[in-house]
């Protein structure tokens, strides 16, 4: 099954994520394959904050291939995860906590959403992030 949203509803979704903090990073809406439907990425360089749509036909920092990786690398997880679905019940959320970044992956029924933050926020912060990404993408 394929998301039935436009481009500009996928935009505005992946805005509004970005939004609810200035700590985040970067927002993406990923196919089930991993193929990034709408993403951006925030960069702070020398103290200024650039947007970067990440498009499959405008790739061209580093980091965004690494993003894309790793977009293609939770589809994959998606798919192994699913198989414990009967047994341990689906997977909420995902919260992975790095040195430098935190990664949250959330799991709507067509899409995988996948965001970075600054790892320095509160857990309680991450939290409520969390809720609300789930809530402005359940129907997804």
């Amino acid at each position: 099954m394929a998301v039935e949203c436009t481009e500009d509803e996928l935009l505005e979704i992946v805005e509004n994520i970005l939004a609810l903090d200035t700590a985040m990073r970067f927002a993406a809406i990923l196919d089930l394959n991993g193929k990034i439907l709408e993403g951006i990425m925030n960069l702070d360089l020398n103290g200024k904050i650039l947007e970067g749509i990440m498009k499959e036909s405008k790739t061209s920092l580093e980091s965004q291939k690494q993003q894309e990786k790793f977009c293609k690398d939770a589809a994959k997880a998606r798919k192994m995860r699913e198989k414990y679905n009967g047994t341990l019940g689906k997977v909420r959320y995902i919260h992975n906590e790095r040195e430098n970044v935190t990664q949250i992956i959330s799991y709507a029924p067509n899409c995988t959403i996948f965001v970075t933050m600054e790892p320095e926020l509160r857990i309680n912060k991450k939290l409520q992030i969390i809720t609300k990404i789930k809530k402005m993408t359940a129907h997804l």
